[in-house]
């Protein structure tokens, strides 16, 4: 069976995030794609099979941490596109509905996704306490990702940040969204990091599904609805967004590193 691992939202190698993908005839069974995202053990590995002529979407697709599979993925899906070579838009059927993957100028995918509904929570002092550092606000991001947005002061918190991840746990279903504005002429407009230890994923390399959150809520703060993220993970990554009311289209590049064969 033949199995890829894609960088996405980068234009080169061993950057941006890497996501393990393969293309089935039908969905296996749960433990065994649980078994192979841990094996690949990236952040999300994306499975995918080809759907009837007349259905409503092209292709399903399910996603899989090491540890658990999850209801949004935006840097595998980008992947599961990139692999698929899209020439025209492709509909995905998965658990946040249907997401389309349009191919765009320079070698660019863009995302169709949800739009993540905010909602204003108390920040927690036990949150303050694993991240180590002084809450501006936060925020709920709805069922699909069930993170919790959190603003601090500035880009230099955000990049210097080393929470506890283990308190983190149990503070969030999901993961925690750290975010600010970018420094003057960074060329981004926003900088962000994403820690999901409850489902598996330490530190998110680049998390696209975030972006359905800090789109609207950027957008709001900058007045501008088409921005540009840079998620400074180790490895780092950019991702475009462009918020169309409930819908948040992502956009970036993607590349394949690993073209092999899985033996189980």
């Amino acid at each position: 069976m033949r199995i890829r691992v894609v960088d996405a939202f980068t234009d080169r190698p061993f950057s941006g995030a890497p996501a393990g993908v393969l293309l089935l005839d039908a969905f296996a069974e749960d433990a065994w794609m649980q078994r192979v995202a841990a094996e690949v053990n990236h952040a999300e590995t994306a499975f995918l099979h080809p759907l009837p002529a007349g259905s409503d979407a092209d292709w399903a697709l399910r996603w899989f941490t090491p540890a658990v599979e999850v209801s949004l993925c935006g840097h595998a899906t980008l992947a599961a596109a990139h692999v698929l070579q899209v020439t025209s838009p492709v509909r995905f059927a998965t658990r946040s509905g249907v997401l389309v993957a349009s191919p765009g100028p320079d070698e660019m995918i863009t995302l169709d996704f949800p739009t993540a509904p905010l909602t204003p929570v108390e920040a927690d002092p036990a949150l303050a306490a694993a991240l180590g550092v002084e809450i501006r606000s936060v925020w709920h991001t709805g069922p699909n990702t069930d993170d919790l947005l959190v603003e601090v002061a500035d880009e230099k918190t955000v990049r210097a940040i080393v929470p506890d991840l283990r308190a983190l746990v149990p503070l969030s279903k999901r993961g925690v969204i750290i975010t600010a504005a970018a420094e003057t002429a960074a060329g981004y407009d926003f900088v962000s990091r994403f820690f999901g230890p409850a489902v598996g994923v330490d530190e998110d390399p680049v998390t696209g599904s975030a972006h359905t959150a800090l789109a609207p809520f950027w957008a709001e703060r900058l007045g501008r609805d088409e921005l540009t993220g840079y998620q400074a993970s180790p490895r780092g990554g950019f991702v475009r967004v462009a918020l169309r009311g409930d819908r948040t289209h992502l956009s970036g590049h993607a590349v394949t590193v690993i073209d092999g064969e899985l033996r189980a």
